[in-house]
């Protein structure tokens, strides 16, 4: 089978010989497997992003009779956000221990838990600690695309990566306007006491998405047991900056999804009905843009995406704050869906400047072409793990900081002032390291395999 030889083990299917830099072998065989396990992998991400972000519709049922004032909502929506980002570092290694398909399959299953739990007890009188509980169960939902994006990061060539990552990832942010629309619908035909209906729809999507990996997806023999790249990754300062970089894009789209209906209700009074109208259209469309984001990218040079991605997410900054100090709904809505769309835009060029970051050392290192691919593609599979952690945690820091400005002064503007500034920390990082001084991530055009230029850099 020019190359994939599945051979069983622990019950498996496995991939023992993967080259996707290999032409022929990408043509003849290695493209159509790794579509295969991508449409998977986005299925099953797809749905964990929707199970994270459970906590951002559930606020909009919790009404007067469950006593929970908006600084309280924001915190359960702040537990949801963090252990999802905690939990993306066990997930990335999991992926070398079990096999990408085989914890798909288990990290499918896990996101039953919290959506059986919250079918329970979501109802007037449960205890503010139970929900806390529940609301942290969820995280399991984030750590899929941990898991997801390292596994896919393996099967796809580096001149495909950043349409690659970006689909998956995309694919995968959809899951947060989806169960936004969700809510909406249940909201307009059932009313807002009825939460226990959305829920009880995902159980059998859940239980479908495990099943279809199980049949359809493969995992890659040569992933498996690198624990070295992670220690590696943990060591190499490009992890932690990009890791920063992905604070300021990844981090606004979750921290900024799961806040929005919230802000709506406690800042300018719409119903439940009425914000949850409006929330899923900025996480639908920064989720749509992330693989334009990764194309532009690998068009352009992942840095200049970004750049200009926060840049402009500075400016829709400005807007929102003005927005907020005169409480003008419709320009604080068109800044705060623009924020979305740049976030989206972000997201998918900073992951494309992860394995373009390693190859080009792995080159400068005078590492041959095979190696480079090689070394770049181990390095990069555990970086985007820790990255994607310490992204998501930016999501925890967004919503902290809309808690402490709602209970201080009733507003956000506090809030967005300080996200301001983060992003001209984020515009001068870029700048300086990956634009101003490429050297600092070393890489110029390179010959293929076919003779013909690629643009490695992530400039």
């Amino acid at each position: 089978m020019n190359g994939i030889r599945p051979q069983g083990r622990r019950g498996g299917r496995w991939i023992e010989h993967w080259d996707p830099e290999d032409e022929t072998f990408w043509r003849e065989t290695g493209e159509r497997t790794a579509r295969r396990n991508l449409l998977y992998s986005v299925l099953s991400e797809h749905i964990g992003f929707s199970i994270w972000s459970l906590w951002s519709v559930m606020v909009l049922f919790m009404g007067p009779a469950y006593g929970i004032d908006p600084a309280g909502k924001f915190f359960l929506i702040a537990t949801a956000t963090a252990v999802g980002g905690l939990v993306r570092i066990p997930y990335t290694f999991a992926v070398a221990r079990f096999g990408g398909r085989d914890w798909t399959v288990v990290s499918a299953l896990l996101l039953l838990a919290p959506t059986v739990a919250a079918l329970l007890v979501m109802e007037p009188g449960t205890p503010y600690g139970t929900f806390l509980a529940v609301a942290a169960l969820t995280g399991v939902g984030g750590g899929n695309f941990a898991s997801s994006m390292t596994n896919i990061n393996a099967f796809f060539p580096l001149r495909k990566k950043g349409w690659a990552l970006g689909l998956n990832a995309g694919g995968g942010n959809i899951g947060v306007p989806v169960v936004q629309l969700a809510a909406l619908l249940v909201i307009a035909t059932a009313g807002a006491g009825h939460p226990r209906l959305l829920l009880a729809a995902y159980v059998p999507l859940i239980v479908a998405a495990a099943v279809l990996a199980l049949v359809r997806m493969d995992n890659l023999a040569p992933v498996r047991g690198d624990t070295g790249a992670v220690r590696e990754a943990v060591r190499e300062p490009h992890t932690w900056i990009m890791a920063l970089l992905y604070v300021g894009c990844f981090g606004s789209f979750i921290g900024y999804g799961f806040a929005f209906g919230l802000v709506l209700q406690s800042q300018f009074g719409r119903t439940p009905l009425q914000a949850a109208s409006l929330t899923f259209i900025g996480p639908l469309l920064g989720s749509l843009v992330r693989p334009v984001g990764g194309a532009l990218a690998d068009r352009y040079g992942g840095a200049r995406i970004t750049l200009a991605a926060f840049v402009a997410m500075a400016a829709a900054t400005g807007v929102v704050v003005l927005a907020s100090v005169r409480q003008s709904l419709p320009v604080f809505l068109a800044g705060f869906t623009a924020l979305f769309v740049l976030s989206g835009l972000g997201n998918g060029s900073t992951y494309k400047m992860i394995p373009g970051i390693f190859q080009a050392q792995a080159l400068a290192r005078g590492l041959g072409r095979e190696e480079a691919d090689a070394q770049g593609r181990r390095l990069s599979g555990a970086a985007m793990g820790l990255i994607g952690a310490v992204g998501a945690l930016g999501g925890l820091g967004i919503n902290l900081a809309f808690r402490e400005a709602f209970s201080a002064s009733g507003t956000g503007t506090a809030a967005f002032v300080a996200f301001l500034g983060f992003y001209a920390v984020c515009c001068a990082v870029t700048w300086a390291v990956y634009l101003r001084r490429p050297a600092a991530a070393p890489a110029g055009p390179e010959k293929t395999q076919s003779g013909q230029k690629a643009q490695l850099t992530v400039v």
